[in-house]
């Protein structure tokens, strides 16, 4: 995909230093990860889709008596 060198890599960091401040970077890089987390997390869920979840198993495998007392 991409290649990034060191000097390249201290060049986009000091940008998003000057850019986001000292007290801000933080909070960016935290925010980048939660969204990088929900797009694989999305993605995955696409690809398996074909695969019923847990939830979905457990609630198929009741038993006829359980079903009676949740109604």
């Amino acid at each position: 995909m991409f290649s990034f060198s060191m000097p390249e890599l201290v060049l986009i960091l000091v940008i998003a230093l000057v850019v986001f401040g000292p007290g801000k970077l933080p909070e960016v890089g935290k925010a980048i990860g939660k969204g990088i987390q929900e797009f694989r997390r999305a993605s995955s869920d696409i690809v398996n889709k074909d695969e019923p979840s847990k939830v979905e198993a457990t609630a198929d495998n009741k038993q006829p008596d359980e079903k009676k007392k949740d109604i």
